[in-house]
């Protein structure tokens, strides 16, 4: 990747007598800059439109003048916050290509530009050479608000716009030779949201959050699956869209172009004055901001005392660049740089916002106590705040409305976590906060993403159907959709391979830890039995090779459009892992709230990555320091019953 040419474009301040103005997409514009000024450093070459300055003109000229520049082995990306449309499809060649009807279009201040005129500029710039990216953040659908908390990025369309732009809705001449990453399937609507006081559309924040903690090579598919995730947890009606999803196309290929691969290595401590060290590695690099934070010294070679191997260091304030920590019962040598690895990853708290439309005040102070009550020893929970409002809130948030008797807990847009819990009883506002933790948990083991590694692409999940070596892929709404068949005694459940392919030729061998996540809120490891090395050049199985059933849970009838979600999420690191903390059973209103299993490594508000304490599956010794470098990969699959 030499150049990176980027056209930034957001618009907040529409004309009032068209449009409803908007607040987030200004900070989208800044934020993504931010990021990638970042990562290309002097090689960016950035244009911003900004409000008034967004007419269709202006747009149209900087795709063909600006990015247009962008040649072989450079990288072309257009990005656009603001309001999106939609307007009827009305001409026969339109209509074959639209399922819905509709065209849909990007709202300027002057005017509609049209995604098909946009993706025959956009593969103009293709055509060219360069690797060329869009990334849009605006509505697709119209319809009204599901959520009230949210806001959504739709406009209907100004009448007097609608002639200009059935003239440009001109099907292009070639498939796309670009790639879309954009905040929401052609039906649905996009939102924007409050987040620390700064208000982003809430596919930009997510996508962003996730870049920040993505690899070099970490691919579309891959950075749409994680950002996929982080948008649902706030808003279950809009789902980011990846285009083009072939195997093996531009949505294979690493962000930005960037190059595949490089060797790992450690990060390293040092001293940056007398009796003050600091790791070379911060915010910029995925690490989460405050304490909780830990590395481990590992044994590299020559490098670094062996006597200082597995000795522990505490991050005290992370900055963008480097933490600084403080030593953990040791004192590190000013002369020497020690090769550190992760060992413990502080996980930010879900955010509660109590409500009680129709309830007394005594209920909401039980509860508040309940909550202040459920973490370790019957103290405050580090996995949980409670907040004023839900502009206070993070990104996981949980809205807990107290009516009719009972407990609702609620995302962004209003859709339910689980089925009400009842209010009955003293035990049940203990409960409730049980399930709060419980789902904080399942979330934080499903969205996590190992901060900026080496390791990335190195390993890869692959899900095949059985009997076939062909990989199955996510569509455009980021899942691998997997259907029943129809035997004749009724039913029958997809049958699946699931393989885990080192893909380097030579190197280390890695060790890798698959978690079964499912819409029950539950996490399990025994695909891949707990845990096992792959060898480079070498493929681990599922269930030693046999058959993956993907069924739907006892208590769900096979009825056509009856379905379950799955995620499958790989882990893999250069050393063993202790998987303790990767267990949760499944959420159980019912179970006692004794027999739920704990992992004190991590209720306690932080992930502990160290290793087991004995490794009694291999014949070589765990090496002391935890995992070293480790990435991750998510692939949601959605099992469903068709309509026969």
């Amino acid at each position: 990747m030499r150049t990176v040419y980027a056209l930034l474009t957001g618009v907040n301040a529409y004309p009032a007598d068209r449009c409803t103005p908007l607040e987030g997409c200004l900070n989208d514009v800044v934020a993504a800059e931010e990021l990638l000024r970042g990562r290309a450093g002097r090689r960016l070459q950035p244009i911003t439109l900004l409000d008034a300055d967004v007419t269709v003109a202006a747009v149209e000229a900087a795709i063909r003048d600006h990015l247009g520049r962008a040649g072989p082995g450079d990288t072309a990306l257009f990005w656009f916050s603001g309001h999106g449309t939609e307007l009827p499809a009305v001409e026969r060649l339109h209509l074959d290509v639209e399922a819905t009807g509709r065209n849909q279009a990007l709202v300027c201040v002057d005017g509609l530009l049209v995604d098909k005129r946009l993706g025959a500029l956009l593969n103009e710039v293709a055509a060219g050479g360069a690797h060329t990216v869009a990334v849009l953040d605006c509505c697709y659908a119209g319809g009204a608000t599901r959520g009230r908390l949210l806001t959504p990025r739709f406009v209907p369309p100004d009448p007097a716009w609608l002639a200009a732009a059935a003239r440009d809705a001109v099907l292009p001449e070639r498939p796309a030779r670009h790639v879309l990453l954009a905040a929401g399937q052609l039906d649905e609507p996009a939102y924007e949201v409050r987040r620390d006081g700064r208000t982003h559309g809430l596919f930009s924040h997510a996508l962003l959050d996730a870049l920040r903690t993505a690899g070099a090579t970490t691919t579309y598919r891959e950075l749409h699956a994680t950002t996929t995730s982080r948008v649902q947890v706030s808003c279950a009606y809009q789902r980011p869209a990846l285009l083009p999803t072939q195997p093996g196309g531009v949505a294979d290929q690493p962000f930005l172009g960037g190059a595949v691969g490089r060797r790992p290595s450690p990060h390293l401590l040092r001293a940056d004055r007398p009796n003050s060290w600091q790791v070379d590695c911060g915010t910029g690099h995925g690490l989460p901001p405050g304490r909780g934070t830990e590395f481990r010294v590992l044994r590299s070679g020559d490098r670094g005392p062996a006597a200082a191997a597995g000795r522990a260091v505490r991050a005290v304030a992370v900055g963008p660049e480097h933490t600084h920590v403080e030593p953990v019962d040791w004192v590190p040598s000013a002369a020497e740089v020690y090769p550190v690895a992760l060992s413990a990853l502080a996980v930010p708290p879900a955010s509660v916002v109590l409500s009680a439309p129709d309830g007394p005040a005594a209920a909401r102070r039980t509860l508040e106590r309940a909550i202040s009550e459920a973490g370790p020893d019957g103290g405050p929970s580090p996995l949980l705040r409670i907040v004023g409002r839900p502009e206070e809130a993070g990104d996981l948030l949980f809205r807990v409305e107290l009516r009719g008797g009972r407990a609702h807990i609620l995302r962004r847009d209003g859709s339910a976590f689980v089925h009400p819990l009842p209010l009955a009883v003293p035990e049940d506002r203990n409960r409730l906060a049980a399930c709060l933790v419980h789902l904080t948990r399942w979330h934080q083991l499903r969205d996590l993403q190992a901060p900026h590694s080496a390791l990335t692409g190195q390993v890869q999940l692959e899900i095949t159907p059985w009997g076939s070596d062909v990989p199955l892929f996510p569509g455009g709404n980021g899942e691998i959709v997997c259907r029943y068949g129809l035997g004749a005694a009724g039913p029958t459940p997809p049958l699946v391979s699931v393989r885990i392919r080192h893909r380097a030729a030579t190197g280390r061998r890695l060790w890798c830890l698959l978690l079964d996540l499912t819409d029950s809120y539950a996490s399990d490891t025994g695909l891949f039995d707990d845990g096992r090395f792959v060898g480079p050049g070498h493929t681990g199985y599922a269930l030693d090779n046999r058959p993956v059933q993907l069924s739907l849970p006892p208590h769900r009838a096979p009825r056509p459009g009856a379905l379950v979600q799955d995620w499958l999420k790989l882990i893999v690191c250069e050393g063993e892992l202790n998987t303790v903390p990767f267990h949760l059973d499944r959420w159980d209103p019912l179970a006692p709230l004794g027999s739920r299993r704990a992992s004190p490594r991590h209720t306690h508000g932080v992930l502990r990555l160290d290793p087991p304490e004995r490794s009694h599956r291999d014949a070589r010794p765990a090496e002391p320091g935890g995992p070293g470098q480790w990435a991750t990969q998510t692939l949601p699959i959605r099992t469903v019953v068709p309509p026969w």
